[in-house]
């Protein structure tokens, strides 16, 4: 798993998706920044997150995910890939954990925002973990999904489009009924810009995350098993 995820980690530095990854989130990030905290002048960085999380994760994790195993199978380096003494658990986690790893890099940006407060006034810093933390679970239970995704396509850009519509389609449908309000990410992090810790939102999202990466294990040892 670990020559997967430093191989992984490190491609994202090699070619401009880590950077490109990063500087979307930084300017999602600024952009609310001013729309939320600078412009009425609030000290709270929850909504940041929260909108951050929303909109700014429809952009980034498309872009993170949609290459993973796509561009494997598209460029037929996947025959190699499957063919190696590497378990497929490995690899599927080698992976999941190396965008991951990104998203706590963009994480670690965030946290100058929350200096730059400190100037006017501190933020309840207990509060600013805890909605990182959110956004966290909300990412890795979106790459679980876009890692899926892209286990089924060679065409990296549909497997991005795909994603956005199953990332952006549950936010409606717990208006049509409450209990598919477990399909939504977003409805999975409504406490922690509070700074409150959910038991129920931690396990829907790390439920989340598990479950399509275990999809993802499935598909690649079907494939494995075809070659």
């Amino acid at each position: 798993m670990w020559a997967v995820y430093k191989k992984e980690l490190k491609s994202y530095f090699l070619s401009p998706i880590g950077y490109i990854t990063i500087g979307l989130f930084l300017l999602v990030f600024s952009l609310f920044f001013y729309l939320t905290t600078v412009s009425v002048g609030a000290y709270d960085m929850g909504n940041l997150y929260f909108n951050t999380a929303r909109y700014g994760l429809l952009i980034m994790v498309p872009i993170i995910t949609m290459r993973t195993f796509a561009e494997e199978r598209k460029n037929g380096t996947e025959q190699l890939l499957l063919t190696s003494p590497r378990s497929i658990t490995g690899i599927v986690l080698g992976k999941f954990f190396a965008a991951v790893t990104l998203i706590l890099i963009t994480l670690a940006f965030s946290f100058v925002y929350y200096i730059i407060l400190c100037f006017f006034k501190a933020p309840n810093l207990a509060s600013t973990l805890v909605s990182m933390l959110g956004f966290l679970l909300v990412a890795m239970a979106a790459i679980g999904l876009g890692m899926f995704i892209s286990s089924l396509t060679e065409n990296q850009v549909i497997a991005a489009i795909i994603t956005i519509i199953l990332l952006v389609v549950p936010w409606f449908l717990p208006n049509i009924d409450e209990s598919f309000a477990m399909v939504d990410l977003m409805s999975s992090y409504q406490k922690f810009p509070a700074g409150l810790i959910s038991v129920a939102e931690v396990t829907n999202l790390l439920a989340f995350a598990i479950m399509f990466i275990l999809f993802t294990i499935i598909v690649m040892q079907r494939r494995k098993s075809v070659k």
